[in-house]
Order: C-alpha cells, then sequence, then structure tokens
C-alpha cells in the first residue's frame, strides 16, 4: 500500500487535526460504548491502528485496555506520548507490524482505512485478520454511504464512503462475522454519515 501521500497530508495539517481533539474532546456515547464493549476487558494485547494524537488509545488505556497506538505520522506520535503517558504509542504502518500470527486481542481501527483505495481494503482487513486472536475483537469506524462507494474531498487526503453492508461484505471475506453495527448521521454535517462494525475472526 502506498501510504506517502496520506502521510505528508497529515503532518501538513497536523496542527490543525490535533487541535480537534485537544482540551475537551469527548467520544459519542454510543461509540464509547461500542469500543469499550467489545474491546475492553480482553486477554491480550490491543491496537489502536490509526490512532493520530492518541485520543482513543487514551480512553481505551482508563478503561484498563493494554493498548498501544499506532501511526503513520511522526507529529501525531510526538504529541500522543507527551500528552498521553499511559499507553504506548508506535511510530510504524498498521499493515506492517512485523506482529505474529494471532498474537493480538483487539483491534481499534476508527477511521484509519477511510483512504484506502477500494481494491486495497480487503487485504487490509486480512492482515488484521491475521494479527488477530481466534476470539479476538475488530471494532472499525468508516464514512457511510446509502448507495455505493464513493470517494470524496476529505480535507486532508481523497478519502472513500462505503455502504455499510458492503463494507460488512468486505469483512466476511476478510475471513471476519460481523457482531454489531451503528449507523449514525454527523451532528454538524447532515450531508455526512458513518457506520462502526464489532467483528470477530472465524474460527479456523
Amino acid at each position: 500500500m502506498k501510504n506517502q501521500p496520506v502521510q505528508d497530508a497529515y503532518s501538513h495539517m497536523s496542527e490543525q487535526y490535533i487541535a480537534l481533539f485537544d482540551g475537551d474532546w469527548e467520544a459519542h456515547g454510543d461509540d464509547t460504548a461500542l469500543v469499550r464493549g467489545h474491546l475492553v476487558g480482553l486477554a491480550g494485547a490491543v491496537l489502536d491502528l490509526g490512532c493520530g494524537p492518541g485520543h482513543w488509545s487514551a480512553l481505551l488505556h482508563s478503561l484498563g485496555a493494554d493498548v498501544t497506538g499506532v501511526d503513520l505520522v511522526p507529529e501525531f506520535i510526538d504529541y500522543a506520548r507527551t500528552n498521553f503517558p499511559g499507553p504506548e504509542f508506535r511510530l510504524a504502518s498498521m499493515t506492517d507490524l512485523g506482529l505474529p500470527d494471532r498474537s493480538v486481542a483487539g483491534i481499534l481501527s476508527w477511521y484509519s482505512t477511510i483512504h484506502l483505495p477500494p481494491p486495497e481494503l480487503e487485504g487490509v482487513l486480512t492482515e488484521f485478520r491475521r494479527m488477530l486472536a481466534p476470539s479476538g475483537k475488530l471494532v472499525i469506524g468508516f464514512f457511510d454511504s446509502d448507495d455505493e462507494v464513493a470517494a470524496f474531498d476529505h480535507k486532508v487526503h481523497t478519502a472513500y464512503r462505503w455502504p455499510a453492508d458492503e463494507f460488512s461484505a468486505r469483512l466476511t471475506n476478510a475471513g471476519f462475522i460481523e457482531l454489531q453495527r451503528s449507523r449514525k448521521q454527523f451532528p454538524d454535517r447532515p450531508d455526512r454519515k458513518y457506520a462502526a462494525i464489532a467483528a470477530t475472526p472465524v474460527a479456523f
């Protein structure tokens, strides 16, 4: 996966992006419930892939998860390490971590796949599946669409909307079973919707 353009775009806008989450950031209650319900209390490590400035990693750590935040953007990792001393943070690609098969109890991928061109999504989901233990959990958030997969002009870099059923089908193809789904509209953006799916690997 060619991720340098995405890394460069987020580095360029890192101060503005960090400012969105600095101070009084609080996740939507339903999002927190979904993440907490599937990723807290697991017997093993949890990865926050594409962790950005570390806000979700910090929340998971405060809830007792053994979490490591991973991101490509040096500015985000520097900020997270400075402001959230509890979790571990790692500068790396979410698809090139070098972790053994079935070595992770949980994965949070909150909007970290939104910039992937559709042909690349299944390969990344398959890598998530490889890292997860048989009883592991994945929670993944993405921009929702009512009709078709479509690119749009995200303010940082081109992103993609996915119909939730189509995204779920890609998870199935990558070896997951859907456990729970949430779909919402952004309160301040009536033209934009998002979804989140919790899933677990299919047993071998």
